[in-house]
């Protein structure tokens, strides 16, 4: 059995219940399945979480810092730095994709011709990123990333203004 007399545990239990499984688990699940991959969290064991619900929390959080007991754990068989950084979310490399095996792809794209042709009155903006961010090392990749796929859609079903 466990406490639920803290907000910790609340908000705990309340990621357990719904951010768990209709958020991370299902982004997991659809990655994993569209490339054919088993993909499998390693502590959803319901005996391991049941333990960690259970545990006071002094063993979860110690001196602001959270996970405490499998940090203690981990630092006899894992190296600290890696597990002791800052969180990382799951970025995708487009500045180096469009700069490498998708640099034709993408400037085929942002032609001006083409861009006008899709609709886009004024491309020279689109067209000053891109070369902005090839030439400069300036990182328009997400700003143009719409643009593409907008451009991709209307090659795909042949639109055109």
């Amino acid at each position: 059995r466990f406490s639920t007399d803290s907000f910790t545990t609340h908000m705990q239990l309340f990621d357990a219940a719904f951010y768990l499984p209709d958020d991370i688990l299902t982004k997991v699940d659809r990655a994993s399945m569209a490339v054919s991959l088993e993909a499998r969290g390693p502590l959803l064991d319901h005996r391991i979480a049941e333990f960690a619900f259970a545990l006071p929390m002094h063993y979860k959080m110690r001196h602001g810092s959270s996970k405490w007991l499998l940090k203690q754990t981990l630092e006899r068989h894992v190296p600290k730095s890696l597990f002791e950084r800052p969180k990382q979310g799951f970025g995708v490399p487009l500045e180096s994709w469009l700069k490498g095996p998708l640099h034709d792809w993408a400037a085929y794209l942002l032609d001006p011709k083409k861009l006008k042709n899709n609709g886009i009155q004024d491309p020279q903006p689109i067209t000053h990123r891109f070369h902005d961010m090839i030439k400069n090392n300036r990182n328009w990749s997400y700003s143009l990333w719409g643009v593409l796929m907008y451009q991709a859609w209307c090659e795909k079903y042949k639109f055109s203004t």
